[in-house]
């Protein structure tokens, strides 16, 4: 069974900072593109981040740009999300994801490629 399980969530003033963590198990996600995405209280799910299967291309919502940071780490199989600068209206929960087909050439910003997706991590940022 595979599983991606996020952590690194919490509650933080506005101003601070946040690592996420994305570990999948049950299988390796190095030649996958994985991405993350978030869902705020009553409004849709979104795209935050995503990167390419080898790290090489990002890709940003216009609203985290400048302050969030996509990477991986293949060799530890775990994505992160490193969050600077939040704001309050980056409370959400926090997913992230990976895509359905390895080695592809794009970096996707769209939900509907996403095949394997984790439970979600709750960021809280306080005014």
């Amino acid at each position: 069974q595979v599983q991606l399980v996020e952590s690194g969530g919490g509650l933080v003033q506005a101003g601070g900072s946040l690592r996420l963590s994305c570990a999948p198990s049950g299988r390796t996600f190095s030649a996958y593109g994985m991405g993350w995405f978030r869902q705020a209280p009553g409004k849709e799910r979104e795209f935050v981040a995503a990167i390419k299967w080898g790290g090489t291309s990002t890709a940003y919502a216009e609203s985290v740009k400048g302050r969030f940071t996509i990477s991986r780490d293949n060799a530890k199989n775990t994505l992160y999300l490193q969050m600077n600068s939040l704001k309050p209206e980056d409370t959400a929960v926090y997913y992230c994801a990976a895509d359905s087909h390895p080695y592809s050439v794009t970096v996707s910003v769209n939900q509907e490629t996403y095949n394997y997706w984790g439970q979600g991590t709750q960021v809280t940022v306080s005014s």
